[in-house]
């Protein structure tokens, strides 16, 4: 072997290791939020499809208000790497405290819009009379533990960015476990149904942000970090994670019509639709573990100077990313009868849930690429082109998934439009990494 081969392998390898330790944890930390939901699906399907098309309903809605403030932990994440790669680590926690001060004033203003506009927000997604009721008491409860999870992300986002995945996944765990344990006990034990799940899954996320605090701050205190907010700072957090918001915003846009077209087809559709729904967010975070170990590694490449680094880095990412994609997919398949009735025993609901699981299986190498692109040009701090690029996927996507009542095909219908959306999303961002202009190097971009 000459050394001219050598040394690309060697590359691989080592960019092999860095993409393992950061990726292997972080996936625990990411599935934590869809197991929580998966989790809940199943003990409160068990009550019935009416509840569990509530909860449907509810968590489309919750999902949405947290994950348009994701930018909290991906711009912070992107932000905090580089400082680090330029070796400055006080301005880097700095930063992340100033986004941790914002995830509380955003948490509060959620709140004060969800408590009194729960029935408004449930009736826009279309949902039977029998399923409303359970949707706007488990809205209502989940919503105060929505400032909890906002410090969970920018706490997460400060940690990834220090290049540390590990605690985020111990909290994980912790979390998912309190979570279970108190659903069940307040669901079934405590008799509280509807109420009770959402109460356990309160209790849990405000626990993690209790850790994530405790371990932020004494980061802080460390490295002499200021933990008073700073209005300029928290201003200049905001502003940076403004197109990273408008990406956010359309991707979940995407999510709502998709929920509130199955609502509109049945409460069969729409509690097989959360099924199929839970089952792709745990996948997509698995995938995003990859995106996440990006957006750390190619930022801290960045701003180390090492644009030679950061490609190649994307390259080999790309290469894991379709890898599991093609894992992924293949256990969907084998494992979808298995899967379905742990979350409802109802044959109709299980069997519209069937194909539509078949065409989330056959598109998993495509969202592995979709995840993997879309990480790295969010550790480049290339959030405006991510704007504009989901605003053209949300314009091809909402013509197909609204015509679906009209011609037919049911939920496997709405999936294959959530796979076209994904194709869309590949060929826009795979044209801007083959362009390199996301390429920019120094501690700030």
């Amino acid at each position: 072997m000459t050394q001219a081969s050598a040394a690309p392998k060697a590359d691989r390898r080592r960019h092999d290791r860095e993409i393992i330790a950061l990726a292997v944890p972080a996936f625990g930390a990411l599935v934590a939020e869809p197991l929580f939901v998966m989790a809940d699906s199943a003990i409160v399907g068990h009550l019935g499809t009416a509840q569990l098309a509530g909860l449907g309903v509810a968590s489309g809605l919750l999902a949405t208000a947290v994950s348009i403030f994701v930018f909290l932990a991906y711009a912070t994440t992107a932000a905090v790497a580089r400082r680090v790669g330029a070796d400055d680590l006080p301005a880097a926690i700095r930063q992340g405290m100033d986004g941790i001060w914002l995830a509380l004033i955003l948490g509060a203003a959620v709140i004060a819009v969800f408590l009194p506009a729960a029935p408004s927000l449930v009736d826009v997604f279309g949902a039977s009379d029998a399923a409303a009721g359970y949707a706007v008491t488990y809205l209502r409860i989940s919503s105060l533990g929505i400032p909890a999870m906002l410090v969970v992300l920018a706490a997460t986002g400060v940690l990834r960015g220090l290049q540390n995945t590990r605690t985020p996944l111990y909290v994980a765990l912790g979390g998912f476990v309190a979570n279970g344990l108190l659903n069940v006990g307040l669901v079934y034990g405590a008799g509280f149904g509807m109420a009770g799940s959402a109460w356990g899954t309160v209790i849990a996320q405000c626990g993690m942000a209790a850790v994530y605090l405790f371990v932020v701050v004494r980061g802080a205190r460390r490295y002499g970090a200021s933990l008073r907010p700073d209005a300029a700072g928290i201003r200049a957090c905001a502003q940076a994670g403004a197109p990273l918001l408008v990406r956010t915003l359309s991707l979940r846009a995407i999510l709502m019509i998709a929920t509130a077209v199955a609502a509109r087809l049945g409460d069969a559709e729409v509690a097989a639709h959360q099924i199929v729904l839970s089952l792709w967010n745990f996948l997509a975070f698995a995938l995003d573990a990859i995106a996440i170990a990006g957006q750390a590694i190619i930022a801290r490449y960045l701003g180390g100077d090492d644009p030679a680094g950061a490609r190649a880095v994307c390259r080999r990412m790309v290469q894991w990313g379709i890898a599991s994609g093609v894992v992924l997919g293949l256990l969907v398949v084998l494992a979808r009868p298995l899967f379905i009735p742990l979350f409802t025993g109802d044959p109709g609901v299980q069997d519209t849930a069937l194909p539509a699981l078949v065409v989330v299986a056959l598109a998993q190498p495509i969202c592995g690429i979709v995840f993997v692109l879309d990480g790295v040009l969010m550790g480049a701090g290339d959030g405006p082109y991510l704007a504009w690029a989901m605003l053209i996927t949300l314009a091809a996507f909402t013509p197909v998934a609204l015509l679906v009542p009209t011609l037919g095909g049911g939920l496997t219908a709405v999936w294959g439009a959530m796979t076209l959306m994904m194709m869309v999303r590949m060929v826009t961002l795979w044209l801007r990494s083959r362009s390199g202009r996301w390429i920019v190097t120094g501690a700030t971009r």
